[in-house]
């Protein structure tokens, strides 16, 4: 009822009010229902679902999540079915809202549920909404083919329907909105090809009287570009472009263009939702205007500044801008910007602060300024008032090969009539560079002050941007863009009239789409089933834009009226579960509020002798985490990686603290919470950048964290109880590795720092828990103590078969450690894999090995690699085994010495097992004679793995060894040759025999010379189709820059290989220094050691989720005030402003290198881990690198290891460094 009116100042007031007394009475009634067949689970999911969606309306994205997110998990707990209505509304409204904040995998994966959930249970209705809002995702990322695909399935549902004309219409014109699109990106792509000619031609002029010509045309170019990117929402391309504006006006030397850029770039970061640079390139601007008391450019600084303070919550610095804007417009006699800044003030007072009074007056001088002749006094004050510096230039500055689509574009974006310089051949430099951007005569720089708006009047010029309520004294009605986005709602009936007339009354041009700084939101269906899933159309927030072209962006801050909605009333609603409700706070006590420090060692709240170790490093302070009541503060050095907040380990241990913290009754099922969202003052936590940015929110905000669920950890709590029981420290480590177990038989706490005491509580956890089928306690400082306590367990658990794995490799188990495992006769029958490298064992453990071979008849793992033993131990080994023997893999290297006659005994014993694949003799120096026992083992044996790191088998031996592993029908086989001696003439040799190429999985080489002759040859192999390598290993190689380059670029046409190592290759005499190019005439001040990349220049960002066209990959590095470093391709020429700014030729070639290398990086589509250190890259190279590494299919999931000489590129889930070489297991 409330939402209906949307004159009364209250209304929004009291909808909400309406609404949580909604959910507080859902929730009484669920939890005390009047009898035993209502829950009133379905209101209460329901309420969620109201308040989250009118929080969408008030722009507060963040606390609309909450809400939905809150719904979506009660769901969860409440084990309501999963295809439910309810849950539909939820994932649908959930992907509305990931897509207003960016986040692209998440709004894809809710859109996808809604879509499934509808498709099962034949609501078509909403099954075509939920293509609707694909398609929408998909034109958001320029991905138009998808976006169409989309469209036209819902298209065909709509049609299979009844009495959905409306919005077959609406479909119908968003597949044409998507085709113009596409005509946008296609003039696009011919501009970027103009700017690179121009660039190449720059190069010619520098120096010469053309120089400034170019400059200028170059500048036309760029403000074609800036104006389609923003057509198409191509964010991303925005900036790049209006970042190379910026460079060009400094070169120009005026102050006012380069004003104007610095507001174009904080647009940029606006619409990207980069709060803190926006705010940062905003307040150049203004600087840079009142240092040549451009009043105007001030006014608009403020304005914009204004709506980035409001989106980011500083209410009350939003308030203070736009007081000042108005202020300084006032003093300028700017009406139209007066009305811009009044209508934002008005939407503070009113929405924000709720004070009626101020904002009737403020409505009131509204009115009344609308009233005035706007038009005229912005004609007057734009004639008299642009003074550029450039005012002495320019009759034939306009690119005579300019696109005429830019031309055409240009031409169609003026007001009344008038026809911008560049599109009748002549171009005027005493305009603001702003003003070529978009040629009209009222004020082009309020595109960026108009980041929000509520309505579409049916009189452009008097809509209001953030302004809530109508003209008392002239009702405007409320119309829909042309590109209006469908209903949200799944429910019947729910389009409103506003959609039928709403293309009677739009301005028809031939690109009807994206000037607007809007995103124009779906339909607000007015019937009485509607369940608030619906946001309205929204318009321009500029009073004065002379053009009327759609822009569906997102809308981040400002208020959008809702019109004719209703709550739910339960008629014609899909059916919701009558589970019983279990609400996930209720397992915290609610009853008080409570501190949990970690480096405070504090527990829980009861008097127990428990604490948590404390944190190695606060260097960093800590950051407050917020669950329900409870506060719990976390070092943030605990979740640092690499200057990057990790975001899942950090989930892991406020899950862990969280649960200690419980009183006893709560922590005596195991149940652990699901830690889902966390946010930082309004901001996802894993949007922040890196530790300089999260210290900026410590001790300041604290961070909300949102449950999920709850998972039971059995383990964990008995684990917990002894340690409460011994009077022990719990293990943050050792809770951390049980809490992310996903079997608790397969218990991993390796690297835990446990010692013979501190892993009692464990052993008597495992005692209670019974069933083990691996335990890996490598990286740990256990003794022969603790395989006495193991063995007693193993012989008690009653556990007589099974299979177990055994992992006890880097102690400081002795030999007599082995003893215990052959006195446990369950050990005998059990025992398949025994890792006991790296412990000092000697030759004293030769007969406990003898025994475990001869009697542990299930052992097929043995790892026996730096033991300190010698020929005794191997030669014991050997004899142990018989024709019976069920070992397939055996590790033997980096023991000293080994004679080679033990060696050949033991080549001898394997040659007759029947399923021996796996043999490691890394470090071991072998003779001819061994060699060919070798050989002889490959022939008789199907060996699928065979490392020989450092024996120095020379390229013969790896020639004669290599045919004998493929003389037979083989396996495909994992090959370790390095540092082995081995030549460029090996891999000519393979590359001659089709059946080595197809039959090697992994190929390590590194540390041999292979120079860049050997280079040519592994670039031939890996183009090879019938190449199937996963895994290269070319570290210490000497392939040089050349080699490495050739190389990467090797792989846009491999489509197998995974992982490639190329570290230590530069030669250091002779290398380039890679450094990068500065402009010369820069009057920025350089800051190298503190400058942050930005993602690589594509229609999607690096965190959107899917593969992108490789031929857009630009490079940009540094969102330093000096742009100082920056690498561009181009078809010619490094450099976008002039050759001045290399120094010398070498810096030339440097730069066209890390050019050629990022491209190829590129389009290698199939890796997942490259590692590039000690190449002699610069941070800001290795930085540039990553941004080209960030796009196409690895965009979202790359992941980056950049620290001095260290350059380590890889991926979600197969990040570098994640293992130590010793424990990586196939």
């Amino acid at each position: 009822m409330f939402l209906k009116s949307e004159d009364d100042h209250y209304s929004v007031q009291n909808a909400k009010k309406y609404f949580k007394s909604a959910m507080k009475l859902a929730q009484t009634l669920k939890e005390n229902p009047p009898n035993n067949k209502s829950s009133f689970l379905k209101e209460y999911i329901d309420a969620h679902n109201n308040i989250g969606m009118l929080e969408v309306d008030l722009d507060n994205l963040d606390e609309a999540l909450k809400f939905l997110a809150k719904g979506l998990a009660i769901c969860d707990e409440e084990e309501v079915v999963e295809d439910d209505d309810g849950r539909s509304r939820l994932h649908h409204n959930l992907g509305n809202v990931y897509m207003e904040l960016r986040r692209w995998a998440k709004a894809r994966e809710h859109t996808e549920k809604d879509i499934m959930i509808c498709k099962r249970i034949g609501h078509r209705q909403g099954e075509a909404k939920g293509y609707i809002n694909l398609g929408e995702l998909h034109y958001r990322v320029q991905r138009y083919d998808e976006a169409i695909l989309c469209y036209q399935k819902a298209l065909d549902l709509a049609k299979s329907m009844e009495d959905e004309d409306a919005l077959v219409a609406q479909i119908d014109q968003n597949i044409k909105t998507v085709k113009e699109a596409i005509n946008v990106m296609n003039d696009l792509k011919k501009e970027e090809q103009n700017l690179k000619k121009l660039k190449r031609n720059m190069v010619i002029a520098k120096g010469t009287p053309q120089e400034r010509k170019f400059l200028l045309l170059q500048n036309s170019c760029l403000d074609c570009l800036i104006e389609k990117s923003a057509m198409i929402f191509a964010w991303l391309k925005h900036r790049e472009f209006a970042k190379r504006k910026k460079r060009i006006a400094s070169e120009l030397c005026d102050k006012e263009k380069l004003s104007d850029a610095f507001l174009v770039v904080g647009e940029s970061y606006q619409k990207l939702r980069d709060f803190s640079k926006a705010i940062k390139w905003y307040t150049k601007s203004w600087e840079g205007y009142k240092s040549i008391k451009n009043l105007e450019g001030q006014a608009l600084a403020k304005i914009n500044i204004g709506h980035v303070l409001d989106c980011n919550g500083d209410w009350t610095g939003a308030l203070e801008a736009f007081k000042e804007g108005y202020r300084i417009a006032v003093e300028a006699k700017l009406p139209s910007i007066q009305l811009s800044a009044l209508e934002n003030m008005h939407y503070s007072h009113m929405i924000r602060f709720d004070n009626v009074e101020e904002a009737r007056r403020l409505q009131l001088e509204i009115d009344k300024l609308k009233q005035s002749k706007v038009e005229e006094l912005d004609e007057i004050h734009i004639a008299t008032d642009c003074c550029s510096e450039t005012d002495t230039e320019g009759d034939d500055h306009c690119s005579d090969d300019m696109s005429s689509a830019c031309l055409e574009v240009l031409r169609k974006s003026g007001s009344n009539g008038s026809v911008p310089l560049a599109a009748s051949g002549e171009s005027n430099d005493d305009l603001p560079l702003i003003s070529l951007i978009r040629p009209s005569k009222k004020s082009p720089k309020d595109k960026t002050t108009d980041t929000a708006n509520n309505n579409i009047s049916k009189e452009p010029d008097e809509t209001s941007p953030k302004s809530l309520s109508k003209s008392t004294s002239n009702q405007q009605t409320v119309v829909g863009r042309k590109r209006v986005r469908l209903v949200l709602s799944d429910d019947e009936g729910d389009v409103p009239h506003e959609v039928e007339c709403s293309a009677r009354r739009l301005h028809k041009r031939p690109v009807d789409f994206a000037a607007s700084d809007e995103f124009t939101r779906k339909i607000s269906p007015a019937s009485s089933d509607d369940k608030l899933q619906d946001t309205t159309p929204v318009a321009s927030r500029s009073p004065s834009r002379p053009c009327n072209l759609i822009n569906i962006e997102e809308s981040t801050c400002s208020y959008k009226s809702v019109g004719n909605r209703t709550v739910s009333n339960g008629k014609n609603t899909r059916s919701l579960s009558n589970a019983e409700v279990v609400i996930g706070s209720d397992y915290a006590d609610s009853a008080s509020k409570c501190d949990i420090n970690a480096s405070e060692n504090l527990l829980h709240r009861y008097n127990s002798p428990l604490k948590l170790q404390a944190t190695d490093n606060e260097v960093d302070g800590c950051m407050e985490f917020k669950i329900d009541d409870n506060k719990i503060n976390v070092a943030v050095s605990s979740f640092m990686a690499a200057d990057k907040i990790s975001i899942e380990p950090l989930k892991v241990e406020l899950a862990c603290l969280y649960y200690l913290q419980l009183p006893v009754e709560k922590r005596s099922k195991g149940l652990l919470p699901i830690i889902q969202n966390m946010e930082c003052g309004g901001r996802p936590l894993e949007s922040i950048e890196n530790l300089d940015s999260l210290r900026n929110h410590l001790m300041n905000v604290s961070v909300d964290v949102l449950i999920n669920g709850w998972i039971q950890k059995r383990l964990m709590k008995l684990y917990i109880d002894s340690c409460k029981e011994l009077c022990e420290t719990p293990n943050m480590k050792l809770l951390k590795k049980l809490y992310v177990s996903e079997v608790e038989d397969e218990v991993n706490v390796s690297e835990c720092e446990l010692q013979d005491i501190s892993v009692i509580p464990l052993l008597n956890a495992l005692h209670t828990h019974k069933g083990v089928a691996l335990l890996d306690l490598s990286h740990n400082l256990l003794g022969n103590g603790t395989m006495e306590k193991l063995q007693r367990f193993f012989s008690s658990s009653g556990q007589k078969y099974g299979d177990l794995t055994l992992d006890l490799h880097c102690n400081r188990f002795g030999p007599t450690a082995l003893f215990q495992i052959c006195e446990c006769p369950v050990l005998f029958t059990r025992l398949e894999v025994l890792n006991i490298s790296g412990n000092r064992l000697t030759d004293a453990c030769g007969s406990y090995l003898s025994t475990i071979l001869e009697k542990c008849r299930a052992l097929y793992s043995l790892n026996i690699e730096r033991c300190s033993i010698t020929s005794r131990t191997i030669q014991k080994v050997a004899d142990a085994l018989d024709t019976e023997s069920v070992l397939s893999q055996l590790f033997i290297g980096h023991n000293n010495p080994i004679s080679g006659n033990a060696i050949s005994s033991l080549l001898g014993k394997l040659a007759i097992l029947k399923r021996f694949s796996e043999f490691s003799l890394n470090g071991l120096k072998l003779s001819k004679t061994v060699v060919d026992g070798i050989c002889h083992l490959a022939k008789t044996s199907c060996l699928s793995r065979l490392m020989l790191e450092g024996t120095a088998i020379g390229t013969d031996g790896a020639l004669r060894l290599t045919r004998s592993l493929f003389s037979s029908t083989q396996e495909p086989l994992k090959l370790d040759l390095s540092f082995c001696g081995v030549a460029s003439t090996y891999i000519y040799e393979l590359n001659t025999n089709a059946i080595f190429i197809s039959g090697i999985l992994e190929l390590h080489l590194g540390g041999n010379p292979i120079m860049q002759e050997g280079g040519n040859a592994l670039s031939s192999l890996l183009l090879n189709p019938q190449c199937c390598l996963k895994v290269l290993n070319l570290k210490k190689c000497q392939l040089g820059m050349a080699g490495i380059l050739q190389i990467v670029h090797a792989l846009e046409e491999n489509e197998s290989l995974e992982e490639l190592n190329l570290a230590n290759n530069a030669d250091t005499d002779k290398r380039l220094g890679i450094l990068y190019c500065k402009p010369a005439n820069s009057s920025e001040s350089s800051q190298p050691n503190h400058i942050v990349s930005e993602p690589s220049l594509n229609p999607c960002s690096s965190k959107e989720f899917d593969e992108l066209d490789p031929n857009y990959n630009k490079l940009e590095v540094a969102d330093s005030e000096d742009d100082e470093v920056r690498v561009e391709t181009a078809a010619s020429g490094f450099n976008d402003s002039s050759a001045s700014s290399c120094q010398r030729r070498n810096s030339t070639l440097e730069c066209q290198f890390i050019q050629e290398l990022s491209i190829a990086i590129g389009l290698a589509k199939q890796l997942q881990v490259l590692d590039l250190s000690n190449n002699g890259l610069s941070v800001q190279a290795s930085e540039a690198l990553y941004n080209a590494w960030s796009s196409g299919s690895r965009a979202g999931l790359s992941w980056r290891h950049i620290k001095d000489q260290i350059v380590h590129l890889s991926v979600e889930g197969n990040k570098c460094c994640r293992l130590k070489s010793c424990c990586k297991k196939d």
